[in-house]
């Protein structure tokens, strides 16, 4: 079994549920710098092994690998820091907010012989799992082109303080969700071009950065995408719309995975239309808090899909190139929002002299 620890709390809820009901994950400790909130977990899961201080996890020689949920700002370090005490890494997205730091982190890696994970926890939720797996088979045939978005209604962020500040946006918390989909087919996306607004309830909440948000991106082969994030504004209903979506068209069919409905829908190269809905036991598992705030069926399958490629001695992806690559697209995405030019993420990867 991977014996891991974790590292933050909040989003790191899901991922203690995930791994204390895992048969491949062993929780051996957790570690979050507020002390209560340590304690309200420990009541919550029945799991008293916690400290607030991160180098109790760094020196523990029975922990395999630390977890990391943290602030986007102190992914790096963490890392680093786990790195060089000779643990493999997962590290929640987006990986890491300065990518001047991003060569040390590889060749530290390679170095350790350490392998570090990012947690896109949506590639692991039942539809984008079906779809992918529909899609390897060859079920749609060549892909011409994806469409994928996030439109949620978060205006309850809007009441909190950390939201209103200019370090919080929602192209980095929100929209790297599709646009990790987006990568997930189309790895090699060469150019972005965007354009982005504080809609009126964000401005008359004093938002900082844009809460809607659209976006066409240009592969190297030519093949074009599209994703749109929309945070601010009431949403459709669920037998209309979805949340989350993602849609692959190809050459002899199409597939469309939505997210928090558990619905897909694939039309195969034989003219078959397929609507695949999972139930109650599937909801349970993926959705086991109160409403959908946290998704630790997700954390689950990709702590056990980690396990395994460690085992195995095979790569788990995403891995840290692959995560650096996201980041420097969604910077250029960021850059694109502030001078309404097409950005090349190669010219984002050179500033910073990371290899593409």
């Amino acid at each position: 079994m991977l014996k891991i620890a974790i590292l933050g709390l909040g989003e790191g809820r899901s991922t203690m549920s995930a791994a204390l009901k895992s048969d491949k994950v062993e929780l051996v400790a957790v570690c979050d710098r507020n002390e209560e909130l340590c304690k309200q977990r420990a009541r919550e899961f029945d799991f008293h092994s916690f400290t607030t201080n991160y180098a109790d996890l760094l020196t523990n020689n029975v922990i395999d690998c630390v977890a990391i949920y943290t602030p986007d700002h102190l992914h790096a370090e963490h890392v680093k820091q786990a790195l060089l005490h000779g643990k493999h890494v997962i590290c929640t997205k987006p990986f890491i907010d300065d990518l001047s730091v991003a060569n040390e982190l590889l060749a530290l890696s390679e170095k350790t012989g350490k392998k570090v994970f990012i947690g896109q926890s949506s590639r692991f939720f039942e539809p984008a799992k079906r779809q992918r797996a529909d899609f390897e088979a060859g079920l749609i045939g060549d892909l011409i082109t994806i469409e994928a978005h996030y439109h949620a209604d978060h205006r309850w962020f809007l009441e909190k303080e950390w939201s209103l500040q200019h370090s919080f946006k929602w192209l980095y918390g929100g929209l790297s969700h599709p646009v990790d989909f987006i990568r997930w087919y189309l790895p090699n996306i060469e150019e972005v071009m965007g354009y982005g607004m504080i809609s009126s309830n964000g401005s008359k909440a004093g938002l900082k950065n844009e809460d809607t948000m659209h976006f066409i991106f240009k592969a190297t082969d030519g093949r074009i995408a599209r994703v749109s994030g929309v945070y601010t504004s009431p949403t459709q209903p669920a037998q209309r719309d979805s949340g989350m979506s993602t849609i692959l068209r190809a050459t002899d069919g199409a597939s469309q995975a939505d997210y928090h409905e558990l619905r897909y829908a694939i039309t195969d190269k034989t003219g078959e239309e397929k609507i695949i809905t999972w139930g109650d036991a599937t909801l349970k598992y993926y959705f086991r808090f109160e409403g959908q705030s946290h998704h630790a069926g997700e954390y689950q399958n990709y702590l056990e899909y980690f396990a395994d490629c460690i085992e195995q001695g095979i790569e788990a992806y995403p891995n840290m190139k692959e995560g650096i690559g996201t980041v420097a697209l969604l910077q250029a995405m960021d850059r694109s929002l502030q001078t309404g030019l097409p950005v090349k993420v190669a010219s984002v990867l050179a500033e910073f002299n990371i290899p593409q």
